[in-house]
């Protein structure tokens, strides 16, 4: 990973309330992550009560709570953080990293509620008229990142085209990549390939000083041709997930193969450090949460069935983003790209 060395500790506020196995799975995620990355300074967020009871003497002096005695549930409208449950987790997390309590938030809970909190209340970064949820996604040959996998399930090709430029720093700062090759997510390579939102955006993208390599289909995610793909969040995140079951599937699959007699235990047996290393870079687990860029600091969306593995991920996801100050980046050099836009009326599509 690129990125340089925090002097002082990453303050991380981690949603204790929000998620299928909340607050279990979150506090043996933290506990985790305060093992493995020991100078990440944790925050839990959610009841009090609760939280002290759970953690027990020990993890209370390495971990602080911080109350929340509301709970976004999944059945509450996206607004319900700004509206009817201002004490929420998921307000909370977003307001300490409004008042610079923190340096980035955790959360697997109502991914609409995490995003409009962090819009509103974290605030987006100038220039940035919609945030992105960027999803690391493995391939033969590394990773390659998607956005948008859920936060806008419409998209311009203004936002489209910011979608790319935050993309490209991600994977430059966090992903080591050095001149990211940005895809387009559209049925064909050919430019004329798409519909009016892709066909539009292809025009922009060639424009913006990216090394942008044209259309990407589906199969590019995969093959290493492309180290960003751009996409509106509807089309992202029905990949993400079909991404996702098919990974489980082929793992699930290859294991019952692989038990039907004691032949094919044997071959499994000698197989296992390969098929080991094949699981988790399959494990989505492992990839931990999607950052939300385009916010003026960390914040980090998790699977609603995140477990401890899950969070600890996400957790250093969060670190590396608020370590390697991503937000700021991005504020200062969008920029560059709105200079140019006005210097080019190519550019001034909305």
């Amino acid at each position: 990973m690129a990125g340089e060395v925090r002097s002082s500790p990453c303050r991380i506020a981690v949603d204790a309330m929000g998620g299928d196995h909340a607050p279990d799975e979150i506090i043996k995620g933290a506990l985790l992550a305060i093992e493995k990355f020991p100078h990440v300074a944790i925050s839990l967020v959610g009841r009090e009560a609760v939280l002290r009871e759970k953690l027990g003497d020990g993890a209370l002096a390495r971990i602080t709570i911080v109350d929340a005695p509301e709970v976004i549930e999944m059945t509450d409208d996206a607004l319900a953080p700004l509206r009817r449950k201002r004490q929420s987790s998921i307000r909370v997390c977003a307001n300490l990293v409004h008042e610079g309590k923190v340096d980035a938030m955790v959360s697997a809970g109502h991914t609409g509620a995490t995003w409009i909190s962090a819009k509103t209340v974290i605030g987006m970064i100038e220039g940035v008229s919609r945030p992105a949820l960027a999803q690391v996604m493995p391939r033969y040959d590394g990773v390659t990142l998607l956005l948008d996998v859920g936060a806008n399930v419409h998209a311009k090709p203004n936002q489209l085209r910011e979608f790319a430029v935050m993309g490209h720093f991600y994977s430059q700062e966090i992903l080591g990549v050095e001149s990211p090759r940005i895809g387009l997510m559209s049925i064909g390579e050919e430019e004329g390939k798409g519909n009016e939102l892709t066909k539009e955006t292809f025009r922009i993208l060639k424009d913006t000083g990216l090394n942008f390599i044209g259309n990407a289909e589906g199969r590019d995610i995969f093959n290493g041709r492309a180290d960003v793909v751009v996409c509106d969040g509807f089309v992202g995140n029905i990949v993400l997930k079909a991404s996702e079951s098919l990974g489980e599937m082929v793992w699930t699959s290859l294991a019952s193969e692989l038990s039907r007699n004691p032949i094919r235990k044997a071959v499994g047996a000698m197989a296992y450090p390969m098929l080991k290393g094949l699981k988790k870079r399959m494990d989505w687990r492992e990839y931990g949460g999607a950052p939300l860029l385009g916010v003026k600091g960390g914040c980090i969306v998790c699977h609603g069935r995140s477990n401890a593995k899950a969070i600890m991920n996400a957790i250093r996801v969060a670190d590396e983003f608020a370590s390697n100050h991503i937000d700021q980046k991005i504020r200062e050099r969008i920029g560059d790209l709105h200079t140019r836009e006005h210097a080019s009326p190519l550019l001034a599509v909305e």
